[in-house]
């Protein structure tokens, strides 16, 4: 069975898809999952070639039936998310709460599944690659999340796969529970910041509460050494392992632009150390 490792932080911005694309580049016989559905951008670093793409409905909206409808008001004064005005639903307002629906006492409403979200299996020179796109303004990412991982899995097992590596979602919400729930590793990037420092409390606190093995990372941590080490601190009372220190490098935003993952683009310090951590994420699986 593949081992599932997700990477994760408490807020955007410290380098996910950076070590996850250079993860892609290093590991054999996997699948890479893209998470973060809010705001993908694994896909613009391994350029894959889309492969099979599918709807994904998350929700339902609300109809009114303009035959049966009375036009009381009723739904409209009830309504605490202002989903109905002058009898019409306001698709970005409504919730999907089913209250309107419940409520009508002439049955004129009822609910309509609606396309929340694509999602694709694609290719890409580094192996298959499983993402999704929400739509403008829609929710149920946590569900679009557990669809995604369920297809990694089944790919997995098809293609003989060792890992699965995931590109999880930044913060503490419900697509990050359910990118980590059930992962055999959650490897945490931080920064040497007061926000960052914040925010690792919050993304640890979370992974424990769901008993996931943790690793963490401090990137580019010679920025503000004192601050690193107070990273280091936390993690040694949290008994979270730092696995890995990785320097601030000029050679990963060059891999950035260039569009390749840092360790296939450079030999350099950020290279070299990224290749570290991933040796100690194998020994610690």
């Amino acid at each position: 069975m593949a081992k599932e490792i997700v990477v994760i932080s408490g807020k955007g911005g410290t380098g996910k898809t950076t070590l996850v694309g250079s993860f892609a580049h290093l590991a054999s016989q996997k699948v890479m999952v893209d998470c973060d559905v809010d705001a993908s951008d694994l896909h613009l670093l391994l350029n894959p070639r889309v492969r099979e793409e599918h709807e994904f409905y998350g929700g339902s909206i609300a109809s009114i039936d303009k035959e049966k409808c009375s036009e009381c008001g009723f739904c409209e004064s009830m309504c605490r998310f202002e989903g109905i005005k002058d009898f019409q639903v306001n698709s970005l307002n409504c919730e999907g709460c089913h209250f309107c629906y419940h409520l009508c006492p002439e049955g004129a409403i009822e609910m309509k599944e609606e396309m929340a979200a694509k999602w694709y299996l694609s290719e890409t020179r580094h192996g298959p690659l499983i993402h999704g796109r929400m739509g403008i303004g829609a929710e149920n990412s946590g569900k679009l999340v557990a669809a995604l991982r369920r297809k990694s899995w089944e790919l997995a097992r098809e293609e003989g796969a060792r890992y699965i590596i995931s590109d999880g979602p930044p913060g503490i919400g419900c697509p990050v529970i359910a990118s980590i729930t059930g992962a055999d590793l959650a490897l945490i990037i931080t920064e040497p910041s007061l926000s960052g420092l914040h925010d690792l409390e919050r993304i640890a606190d979370t992974s424990k509460h769901f008993r996931v093995p943790l690793l963490a990372c401090i990137n580019k941590y010679d920025l503000h050494e004192g601050k690193s080490q107070e990273v280091e601190d936390f993690c040694g009372k949290k008994d979270i392992k730092v696995a890995a220190r990785i320097g601030f490098d000029p050679g990963v935003s060059a891999s950035l632009v260039e569009g390749v993952p840092l360790t296939e683009y450079s030999q350099g310090r950020a290279s070299r150390e990224v290749k570290s951590l991933w040796q100690e994420i194998l020994n610690n699986l």
